[in-house]
């Protein structure tokens, strides 16, 4: 992989994307992929590690949601709205506390693993 040409294109094309889709300077570029066997360390910087699934506690909210709406027949974006606001309304406070609480341990748990896949 050729560095200077591969970062132009990221810095290039994510800013022009995150322009027209009204997203700029509001964005975050995440991969997906945790091996970083084939990006090299000055294309690293696009790939933020603190937003990986492994610490995203959204995921682990909103991870639910997907089998909770499939057993509503959503029949537009609306109704789908508000399935999301009703089923968002009975995540019990229990459920966020825990889930604040287990931050230390995720992150302790991500030191740990030096950045490999970790059980949350």
């Amino acid at each position: 992989m050729v560095v200077a040409p591969s970062l132009d294109i990221l810095r290039k094309n994510l800013r022009e994307t995150a322009k027209n889709l009204n997203l700029d300077g509001t964005f975050i570029f995440q991969r997906e992929n945790p091996n970083t066997r084939h990006i090299t360390s000055k294309c690293g910087v696009f790939f933020i590690v603190h937003c990986s699934p492994s610490t995203s506690l959204s995921l682990k909210i909103c991870a639910p949601f997907e089998t909770v709406v499939q057993k509503h027949k959503i029949k537009n974006r609306t109704n789908l709205k508000q399935v999301f606001q009703e089923e968002w309304d009975n995540i019990s406070s229990d459920t966020t506390k825990k889930l604040v609480e287990s931050v230390p341990r995720r992150s302790e748990a991500i030191i740990k693993a030096e950045g490999h896949v970790i059980k949350y």
